[in-house]
C-alpha cells in the first residue's frame, strides 16, 4: 500500500537527517508492525495550504491507496485567513474524494496570537472538513510532544525541539509517530476495504 504524506516542514522533515523526519519514522514504525506500505513524502517547507492545494493533483498520482494531509502551520504563522485555508483544505480532500484517495486529516491548534476569534475559527477548520467528508481526524499534530502551561495554553515540553524552537527534533518525531501510526493504521484499514 502506497500512502503521500502531503505537508509543510513539519512533514517533510526540516533540518533533521533524511531518516529521522517523520516519513522515514513513520514508515519504519509501520512496517515493525508488520504493515507492508510505502510512504511518499510530498512534504515541502514553507508551504501553506494554497501549495498543498496546487499540489494535490501532482501527489494523488495513480499509485497512491491514501493520503495523510497535514497542513495549516504556515498559515497559522503568516495570520492566513481561517477561511482562506478552509477552502483550500476542503478543496484538496475534494480532489481526493475524486480521486477515491482516504485521508487522514493531521490539524493544528492555533495559539492566540491573532485573538481568541481566529483561535476558535481556526481550530474548527479540521473537525468541521474531517465530519463533512468523514476522513480520519487527528486533531493537533504537535499533542504529542506539548503540555498545559496553566494559562490555558500548550507548551513544548522540554527536549523534543530543534534549536530553531518551531521544528520537532528526533526524538519528538519520534513522539509523533508514536500517535500518529495508530491513526495510519486505521487509514490504512480502511484503504484496503474493497
Amino acid at each position: 500500500m502506497v500512502i503521500a504524506a502531503l505537508g509543510d516542514s513539519l512533514t517533510q522533515g526540516y533540518g533533521l537527517p533524511q531518516q529521522d523526519g517523520l516519513v522515514p519514522q513513520l514508515e519504519r514504525w509501520l512496517l515493525a508492525r508488520g504493515q507492508p506500505v510505502r510512504l511518499i513524502n510530498a512534504g515541502v517547507s514553507g508551504d501553506t495550504t494554497a501549495g498543498g492545494l496546487a499540489r494535490v493533483g501532482w501527489t494523488l498520482g495513480d499509485d497512491v491507496d491514501a493520503m495523510i494531509v497535514a497542513l495549516g502551520g504556515n498559515d497559522l504563522l503568516r495570520g492566513i485567513a481561517p477561511e482562506m485555508a478552509r477552502a483550500n483544505l476542503d478543496g484538496i480532500l475534494r480532489a481526493a474524494e475524486a480521486a477515491d484517495v482516504e485521508v487522514l486529516l493531521v490539524g493544528l491548534r492555533a495559539f492566540n496570537n491573532f485573538g481568541p476569534g481566529y483561535q476558535a475559527e481556526f481550530d474548527a477548520i479540521y473537525p468541521d472538513l474531517a465530519a463533512e467528508y468523514g476522513t480520519l481526524l487527528m486533531r493537533d499534530f504537535l499533542a504529542a510532544i506539548m503540555a498545559p502551561d496553566g494559562q490555558g495554553q500548550a507548551r513544548v515540553l522540554p527536549g523534543y525541539l530543534q534549536a530553531d524552537g518551531l521544528h520537532p527534533n528526533a526524538a519528538g518525531v519520534g513522539r509523533i509517530v508514536e500517535t500518529m501510526g495508530p491513526m495510519v493504521e486505521a487509514l490504512i484499514a480502511r484503504a484496503a476495504q474493497p
